[in-house]
């Protein structure tokens, strides 16, 4: 059994340990809300701006798609549904995203399990990997795949300004043949006490809603097993007769100016961009998540350890208080 000393510095030890956890907590949690309010300001937007991209992709086909990106006057390079602009000899581009700090739980293991999970499933297919924050370069440190750059920035302070030349550059890449898809690894923001780890294509791009495209198995933004690999974007079956109806019943109902074409081709690269940044914020709001309730357990455990700790001292010093008395009273007889 410990001593009374040893047992009152550990008493000691676990309030200290006690009030840094509760802290730690109130911080995070005052963080959280801040990161919750800003991703889900932002979901409303890109859904809609994803529905918009989807509901008039039935009026092109890539190659109509290329043309009218080729015109825009700001030069941006349009990113294909990977029929065109997509090389398939390409490299798989895998943007890992995780926090730069620890105390958050499995938040990190789980995210980095995940991303190791897909690039095993390449099979020997060439890849790079792009590390956003300390603790998904640490994890992939080893790897020589991994882009020295400094990528830590993005999510400390989270801007779309910094989201948006990151997957400007990355469409660049893809556009010119060097990448062949490019692939999110994140922790998805579900609620205060749920987190997700998922992989979502980011490029190529195909449509969801188009109802006359034959979408492969996992379209963009959605999610699938860590444990298999994304399937390449390929050509879009798709019914003429059906196609040609849907344009119809959209023309009727809907004026556009410009056409279309030109305006999904200005919109695909903000959606583009959109969807980094989103991706980046879903993973801050679920690291303060994970922060918050790790430092809860932490905090309900050490209260727990305290209680036990005070009532050991408690039975110590009365037993020793009763030897006491015991000897005192042999004593005097």
């Amino acid at each position: 059994m410990a001593s009374l000393r040893e047992t009152k510095d550990r008493i000691a030890s676990v309030r200290s340990t006690l009030k840094i956890t509760s802290a730690m907590k109130l911080v995070a949690s005052s963080k959280l809300r801040k990161a919750q309010k800003a991703i889900e300001s932002l979901r409303p937007y890109e859904q809609a701006l994803d529905s918009i991209v989807s509901l008039l992709s039935v009026f092109y086909s890539p190659k109509s798609l290329a043309e009218g990106a080729a015109s825009l006057s700001d030069g941006a390079a349009f990113p294909s549904d990977g029929s065109a602009g997509a090389s398939a000899s390409g490299k798989t581009a895998v943007v890992v995203i995780a926090s730069n700090n620890s105390l958050c739980g499995a938040f990190n293991a789980n995210v980095l399990k995940c991303a190791r999970q897909f690039v095993d499933s390449l099979q020997g297919s060439e890849y790079e990997i792009f590390a956003i924050g300390r603790k998904a370069v640490e994890g992939f440190r080893g790897d020589s795949s991994l882009q020295g750059r400094n990528l830590t920035e993005m999510v400390a302070h989270p801007s779309y300004e910094l989201a948006s030349s990151f997957a400007r550059e990355l469409e660049g890449r893809f556009d010119s043949g060097e990448f062949s898809r490019v692939v999110l690894v994140y922790n998805r923001y579900i609620s205060a006490s749920q987190q997700k780890s998922v992989c979502e294509q980011l490029l190529p791009f195909s449509f969801e809603d188009n109802p006359t495209a034959s979408l492969p198995q996992a379209s963009q933004g959605e999610d699938v097993s860590c444990c298999s690999p994304l399937p390449q974007g390929g050509e879009v079956a798709v019914d003429s007769e059906q196609r040609e109806e849907r344009i119809q019943e959209l023309r009727e109902r809907f004026l556009y100016e410009p056409e279309p074409e030109r305006i999904v081709s200005m919109l695909l690269p903000q959606l583009l961009c959109l969807k980094m940044h989103a991706a980046i914020l879903d993973s801050v709001a679920a690291e303060h998540s994970a922060r918050t309730m790790a430092m809860q357990t932490a905090t309900d455990n050490a209260e727990h350890l305290l209680s036990d700790l005070t009532l050991e001292y408690n039975k110590g010093r009365q037993q020793k208080i009763t030897s006491e008395i015991l000897d005192l009273v042999g004593g005097s007889l």
